[in-house]
């Protein structure tokens, strides 16, 4: 194959991925059959076999048993707004996202004590095995799954607390900065990092996502001069959001 040359099951992937993109083949229409796809490109079954595999990959199109392959839906991504900006309410990130958008938001949660492992103890500057609160949430818009988040927070500093259980108590529900405040520690940073990977298939089966596809995962940490005292994960379908950022410049 020459330089630059693609393989023959990309080139025909990436001629009805433009299809798909142009409207030629709108959502809910049937994809070209693997026979129709080698006769009308004159190639070989496994290449037409390979060119479909890819357009499963990329969630561009889906498999209904006994039916065929259709061209899937395209959500038009949502943006979640990230800024040093905290509003007066003192309401989480997600809660206020989804009243800037005028979206209905609910989210469920679940408490539960754990030893860290040695991943989150690095990230939380303890050590491997101390006790820590794990809380899994799973917000929804208007109904729907739409993120999931894991918390972490070392329970040698909110243990016996108020504030031991970020969901109940009187400040349930509160974002991090409101919560640790009430027990004299003031967070002044938060550092976020941003990546991406295959979702997993408890994740994509509470986001109804197809398996391949891919999330975005947050990795958030806020801290109390130098001490972390709770980190998260947040995970988004990328194909249904961006993250947009709002930084101010000093």
């Amino acid at each position: 194959m020459a330089f630059g040359e693609q393989p023959a099951y990309l080139r025909v992937a990436g001629d009805l991925r433009q299809k798909i993109v142009d409207g030629v083949l709108p959502p809910h229409t049937r994809l070209p059959s693997q026979a129709r796809i080698r006769e009308e490109y004159g190639v070989s079954d496994t290449v037409a076999l390979e060119a479909r595999k890819v357009l499963m990959a990329e969630g561009l199109v889906e498999g209904r048993s006994g039916s065929g392959t259709y061209v899937r839906e395209r959500p038009v991504p949502r943006r979640i707004a990230r800024s040093g900006y905290r509003p007066a309410t003192g309401s989480s990130p997600f809660r206020q996202e989804q009243a800037d958008e005028g979206v209905r938001g609910t989210w469920e949660s679940r408490s539960e004590q754990e030893d860290a492992s040695p991943e989150i103890a690095a990230r939380l500057g303890i050590a491997a095995g101390e006790r820590v609160m794990r809380t899994r949430y799973v917000y929804r818009g208007d109904g729907d799954p739409v993120m999931l988040s894991t918390s972490w927070e070392p329970l040698a500093l909110t243990g016996r607390t108020p504030v031991m259980l970020p969901e109940e108590g009187p400040l349930g529900g509160c974002g991090v900065v409101e919560r640790m405040a009430a027990i004299d520690v003031v967070v002044d940073n938060v550092l976020e990092e941003v990546g991406a990977r295959p979702g997993l298939a408890e994740e994509l089966l509470t986001l109804g996502g197809v398996p391949g596809h891919v999330v975005m995962v947050l990795e958030r940490t806020y801290y109390a001069s130098g001490r972390a005292v709770e980190t998260a994960d947040v995970i988004v379908p990328a194909d249904r959001f961006r993250i947009g950022y709002h930084l101010s410049v000093k």
